[in-house]
């Protein structure tokens, strides 16, 4: 599995909804040989889940705990969230955790915890699409540095330079998250630097994935992630084999704990346990 890169994958609620486990573990995680660790966004979750923390909060907290550790949102659903900020927010954590910031994004939904009906946000998924991809443009162009001068039907952003910059360059990296047979969310995906697979079955899948998505970035040498969540005890040699580059170690959100994460962690990353 050479190039597998492992991550936890952390439904910040209950035991994790304190930042500071949370860096504890993510310090932990480091220590351990793990690449990265990746949380939820979520305003709450379904019974009986009741904590729910932050999860730009929570990352600050990762960033200052962590030296090498990749880490990010995975996914925030863009569309309730305003762009402008969120430039700002990305740019300082990218800054923070000298650039290990990746960001995870997708459509979000409102079938778990009927947070977005709760919260009055846009329910209809091509409207939450249209606003997504706005969002995208306007923070591709906030971390350039250079003024941004965005119209559209959903954000306005008329002539704003936002400095300083993330420390990657040209850009902190985006996953965009989908289903793996719609091909909407694959040609977002290929606009940017890797791809979410939602709700994987099969390595077969994944080949598909890594086909389309060359296809669809038409020669392109750029660096790409095919990001793929399976539970810890899954043998991700298929997947890698077939495309994926980073494992993300998943947890059941109506019953995970700290000990059962723990768990996982001092197991090791992908390499140790399947070799």
């Amino acid at each position: 599995m050479t190039g597998l890169r492992s991550a936890l994958w952390l439904p910040i609620f209950d035991d994790l909804a304190e930042p500071a486990v949370v860096a504890r573990l993510a310090a932990e995680a480091e220590e351990a040989g793990w690449h990265g660790l990746f949380v939820w966004d979520h305003i709450r979750w379904r019974s009986p889940a009741q904590p729910v923390a932050d999860p730009w909060i929570t990352l600050a907290a990762v960033a200052t705990a962590t030296e090498t550790l990749r880490f990010g949102p995975m996914v925030t659903p863009l569309a309730r969230r305003r762009p402008a900020k969120v430039a700002k927010e990305t740019a300082t954590l990218d800054r923070l955790s000298g650039g290990r910031l990746t960001l995870g994004v997708g459509l979000g939904s409102n079938r778990f915890a009927d947070e977005l009906r709760a919260t009055g946000e846009e329910l209809s998924d091509r409207e939450r699409g249209q606003m997504l991809d706005e969002s995208l443009e306007i923070l591709t162009a906030a971390w350039s540095g250079g003024p941004v001068h965005h119209h559209g039907r959903h954000h306005t952003v008329d002539g704003v330079t936002f400095l300083p910059r993330p420390v990657q360059r040209p850009g902190v990296p985006v996953w965009a998250a989908g289903f793996p047979g719609n091909a909407k969310p694959l040609r977002r995906a290929a606009r940017h630097d890797g791809f979410f697979p939602i709700n994987l079955e099969h390595p077969d899948q994944v080949a598909g994935i890594a086909a389309t998505i060359t296809e669809l970035r038409q020669g392109s040498t750029a660096p790409y992630d095919i990001a793929v969540a399976l539970p810890p005890a899954t043998d991700p040699a298929p997947f890698a084999k077939a495309g994926a580059t980073w494992w993300l170690a998943e947890f059941d959100p109506d019953t995970v704990s700290l000990d059962e994460v723990r768990g996982v962690l001092r197991d090791g990353p992908a390499e140790r346990n399947h070799p």
